[in-house]
């Protein structure tokens, strides 16, 4: 029997950590949320916890609280406010597992959504330049953050996950696989994690275009 993880969502108040963070706890993963208002965290903690009508309980805190409390941190903030956390919590979560969600862009009037050039690669990649001593996965930055939410629809498609560290790769993959219907597909090292999100603007054009929430599907594997 596999030991019981703590999963930490900082930044967990926004619409792909509450989805993730919803449908670990059905599986019955211990969450937590974090944000910068331990009050905002709570509350949408209670919020998740009614919609999952007594199948689990979920808490919620702030983001030095949460990192504390955390075996396995998955990481929801926008791109723009990962240095920020990651410099300030540093020194409770390096050498802890990051599970890395964010997918860097920017939106314009008429253009739709685009990627953002991240110096390091990817935003992935700048997490683990920031915190050496942790093990850094990147996952889940194209499923649909509206489908995990809503707890009728079968979330359908493939996750890909990348990392430099196979222990810990092979944990997402875990995680992946209590969430029916995803399936977590090998994408090979952290610098792959560059093409990875930048999917994901293009899945939010097509959204946009289609008037759907789509994913992705690897054929042949």
């Amino acid at each position: 029997m596999e030991d019981k993880l703590m999963l930490a969502f900082l930044g967990g108040t926004g619409p792909e950590g509450k989805g993730l963070a919803l449908r670990l706890a059905l599986a019955g993963e211990s969450i937590v949320l974090g944000s910068r208002d331990g009050e905002r965290a709570s509350t949408a903690a209670t919020e998740l916890t009614d919609m999952a009508k007594g199948q689990t309980s979920i808490d919620g805190t702030d983001n030095l609280n949460a990192a504390k409390q955390a075996d396995v941190i998955f990481l929801t903030v926008p791109y723009d406010a990962q240095r920020a956390l990651l410099e300030q919590l540093k020194h409770i979560i390096d050498g802890k597992i990051i599970i890395n969600v964010i997918a860097p862009m920017v939106f314009q009037r008429g253009v739709g959504a685009s990627a953002v050039e991240v110096p390091a690669g990817s935003a992935a990649q700048e997490s683990q330049e920031l915190l050496p001593s942790s093990v850094i996965v990147s996952a889940f930055q194209n499923v649909s953050a509206e489908e995990l939410l809503d707890q009728s629809v079968n979330v359908e498609g493939d996750v890909i996950i990348c990392s430099d560290n196979e222990e810990a790769k092979a944990r997402a993959f875990d995680l992946t696989n209590k969430i029916p219907s995803l399936r977590p597909i090998d994408g090979g090292g952290l610098a792959n994690s560059k093409y990875v999100e930048q999917i994901t603007p293009l899945l939010v054009n097509i959204n946009r275009i289609y008037k759907i929430h789509s994913g992705i599907h690897v054929v042949g594997i």
